[in-house]
């Protein structure tokens, strides 16, 4: 099993930033990638950045250009800086492991970002 713990998250005005972690612990030897999915009030989860163990990120269509994934192995820390940020990116912003499957076997407890416009 492996636990995800989420921090960074808040209230910022649109235009700013903010910088959102995710701390992986238990059996992380089975992490494969990590990333975070978002789910704003009404709307379905919706995939946001992932990075894998070697260091290949992707981007969801909303956030490229503006958000920026990094990892640290060591720490099986990943990190979300978020730049520029909007109205729509209001939601709860869950971190996610995939275990090796290509799809999310553990998910964090959320984290709530608000951007006021």
């Amino acid at each position: 099993q492996v636990q995800l713990a989420e921090s960074g998250g808040g209230l910022v005005q649109a235009g700013g930033s903010l910088r959102l972690s995710c701390a992986a612990s238990g059996d992380t030897f089975e992490i494969k990638a990590m990333g975070w999915y978002r789910q704003a009030p009404g709307k379905q989860r919706e995939y946001v950045a992932f990075i894998t163990t070697y260091g290949r990120t992707g981007y969801g269509d909303a956030v490229k250009g503006r958000f920026t994934i990094t990892g640290d192995n060591a720490k099986n820390t990943v990190y979300l800086q978020m730049n520029n940020l909007k109205a729509e990116d209001t939601a709860v912003y869950y971190c996610a492991v995939d275990a090796g499957g290509e799809h999310v076997d553990y998910w964090g407890r959320g984290t709530q970002v608000t951007v006021s416009s």
